[in-house]
């Protein structure tokens, strides 16, 4: 597993067949279901499988709360994820040994961490689009093998934790639908999308664990496809656990109808090689036994591997991770990790020169549901920090002493009144008064994990699902527009997991705009650094921003054609890897030396202000049929130049960035003059023509 070593995975996996040999049918059984009985015959406590680590230790309690994953995908830092991961893991561990310690085994807080989400960002509207890295399989795969490591740890012995891929494979909504829902994917699409992603995580990453969907791909149940065995084990050689999401398996009968009763339903996903059941149809293992659907060799082969992970994660034997204690959890260390977290993954929009504004003069009024709202910082799957702060509390803590802060809410979220007997419209007044006596206006709006997120089921308590469209919610819309007539400098900071509301774009009043996704507990300050200009902006979109709905295919269809920046034909409003800095760069120079698979290229800070510049790598093969109609990212880096500095950046490209795929999903290395280009966004002309930039392109001959 990554950096376990093959004799310490072998002895794991040698006395995980060993205790599975022990057990007899039920107790076999009893394993395979999230919250395991314990077995005191053979010393084996009870243990809950089920434990959430998306962007911080979720669902148990006090933790670092990160920004969003999609937040961590707008900073391009693979180093950074690598430290978030391994956070993450160092407060799991300490909560694992200091609750089990004191009898609490139960739900989220065992060692099995089910993250990352790596599922593509193909369609804006999803709910769960803000759990993932984005929409290029690349940069998702990339981070993904990042956050592992950082969970997975570096021992040559043991597990830290345990992380888990989901969902497997092409799963993305519609949300309402997922239960029954199937995926129709073609052979190149599956390929050229949705599977890099999780090859790279078990292959690069060596991740422990992979969950399946809910939905069918190509008319199978993803928790019980032919590809866990042919194409996961076989093909990409993984060794670890396969998961059911969860009450996956129930869906079987009752909204597939693949299968005609619950004991089927376990047997065919047992079969296929699904080792445990989030939910409870595997407690119908036994029914399934006794008519002959499966045999106690299926069930040991289960349990063996389920027993290898909690070898490897200490739970047998010697675990360097034992004496990880209580006072890691939401340390300073990873307080401030959060906070660069959130600096990073700010993406600066628009900016005419309003910002950044002089924190130490003049009236700023700070409006909107999100200014003082601590669930907007979380996004879904979270823990509980011990401090978050707020927009306004920000905007506080940083403004001079002779800068005045006024504060209105201005509406809800999604109700037409603040108060329960308030009129319709009952902040925004106030919300008017403020903008009036201000010199500029900083107006916080958008969604948080109750307007979008996963679909309320048995698994979940959300209640949110998917968005209907690009739109805000119409009390916000009018608030922004109520503000906007008093020709105050409108400062707009959204709060959601992809684009929203394109209409602001013709809205003068709005002067800047920053998407803020959900930045975490530390996403005011952040937001407040970036406003007064202490940080330099430095986060790009992971996903595009339509201009339209109409730019969207039928959400239904997971084609790729029309979708992501690589098929997009028509004009975005804000591109994917685009975004605004306070200082300039420039490229030249470019070079590509094959044999290292390596681009280079000068960079240069030619403004006035430090800061970071995240710097893409571009590729084509413009004279193939079979290429993406639009160039493809083969890789990125971070830089730090002071002003007027200059630096040599090397990019070591995707090792597959000259392979296309054919339509019958065959990937396969095509030689030919092939376009190599690096900028600080795409290299269309749209996109340096929003930024200012430019790019160093070559043609290289391979």
């Amino acid at each position: 597993m990554n950096h376990i070593s093959s004799e310490a995975f072998e002895e794991a996996e040698r006395k995980g067949k060993e205790i599975a040999e022990q057990m007899n049918a039920d107790e076999l059984m009893s394993q395979l279901l999230h919250s395991s009985p314990a077995v005191r015959r053979l010393g084996i406590s009870e243990y809950n499988w089920w434990n959430e680590g998306l962007h911080g230790a979720a669902r148990s309690g006090t933790a670092t709360v990160f920004p969003q994953a999609i937040g961590l995908a707008a900073a391009f830092d693979s180093g950074m994820m690598e430290r978030i991961g391994d956070a993450v893991s160092t407060e799991q561990r300490a909560k694992y040994n200091t609750l089990s310690r004191l009898g609490d085994r139960g739900i989220y807080k065992g060692l099995t961490v089910w993250s990352p989400n790596i599922n593509i960002f193909r369609d804006p509207r999803w709910g769960r689009g803000q759990e993932t890295y984005g929409e290029d399989p690349y940069l998702a795969s990339v981070l993904a093998v990042a956050f592992i490591r950082g969970l997975q740890g570096t021992d040559p012995h043991r597990l830290k934790t345990a992380a888990c891929v989901k969902h497997f494979v092409a799963h993305s909504g519609p949300e309402p639908e997922r239960h029954h829902f199937n995926a129709s994917v073609s052979p190149r699409d599956m390929e050229e999308t949705y599977l890099p992603a999780f090859e790279a995580a078990v292959r690069e990453g060596h991740v422990n664990g992979v969950m399946g969907a809910y939905s069918e791909i190509n008319g199978e149940p993803c928790c019980c496809t032919h590809l866990i065995e042919d194409l996961i084990r076989k093909k990409w050689g993984f060794r670890g656990i396969f998961i059911s999401d969860c009450w996956a398996i129930r869906d079987f009968h009752e909204q597939h109808h693949y299968t005609s009763s619950p004991e089927e339903s376990a047997a065919a996903a047992l079969k296929a090689g699904c080792d445990l059941n989030c939910g409870c149809t595997y407690s119908y293992l036994g029914k399934a036994l006794s008519k002959g659907l499966i045999s106690k060799d299926d069930l040991r082969r289960s349990a063996g591997r389920l027993f290898t992970t909690r070898t490897l994660l200490g739970e047998f034997g010697d675990d360097p991770y034992s004496l990880i204690g209580f006072e890691e959890i939401a340390s300073e260390r990873h307080r401030l990790l959060s906070e660069e977290a959130s600096e990073k993954s700010l993406v600066l929009l628009r900016n005419d020169g309003l910002l950044p504004l002089d924190r130490n003069t003049g009236r700023i009024a700070v409006i909107g549901p999100n200014a003082d709202s601590r669930i907007a910082l979380w996004g879904n799957y979270h823990g509980t920090s011990m401090r978050y702060t707020t927009v306004l509390e920000g905007m506080r803590e940083l403004a001079g002493k002779d800068t005045r802060i006024f504060y209105a809410e201005g509406s809800a979220l999604t109700a037409d009144h603040v108060e329960r007997l308030g009129e319709k419209d009952d902040r925004i007044a106030e919300a008017v008064a403020a903008a009036e006596a201000s010199d500029a206006a900083v107006l916080c709006l958008g969604y948080n994990e109750s307007i979008e997120g996963e679909m309320h089921d048995d698994g979940n308590g959300g209640i949110a699902g998917d968005r209907k469209d690009l739109r805000l919610p119409p009390p916000q819309r009018r608030l922004l527009q109520r503000v906007a007539e008093t020709g105050c400098p409108i400062v707009l900071v959204l709060f959601s997991g992809g684009g929203i509301d394109p209409e602001i774009e013709g809205m003068p009043s709005v002067r800047a705009v920053i998407q803020a996704w959900y930045p975490g507990e530390a996403g005011g300050k952040a937001v407040a650094e970036l406003i007064f200009g202490l940080i330099n902006p430095s986060g790009r979109l992971p996903v595009t921003f339509c201009r339209a709905d109409s730019q969207l295919p039928d959400y239904a269809s997971y084609s790729m054609k029309g979708r992501t920046y690589r098929f997009m034909e028509e004009k975005p409003l804000y591109p994917f890897a685009f975004g605004l800095s306070y200082t300039s760069f420039r490229y030249s120079d470019p070079s590509f030396d094959k044999e290292r698979r390596t681009f280079s290229f000068t960079l240069r800070n030619t403004g006035d202000m430090d800061g970071e510049e995240v710097s893409f790598v571009w590729c084509s093969l413009p004279d193939d049929k079979d290429s993406t109609p639009n160039p493809r990212l083969a890789g990125f880096a971070r830089t730090m130049l002071r002003a007027g500095e200059e630096k040599r950046v090397d990019i070591i490209l995707d090792e597959r960035f000259q392979t296309l795929v054919g339509d019958d999903g065959s990937r396969t290395v095509r030689h030919g003059r092939w376009e190599l280009s690096a900028a600080g966004s795409q290299c269309d002309e749209y996109s340096l023509s929003l930024t200012g930039g430019n790019a160093a392109a070559i043609t290289a001959e391979l």
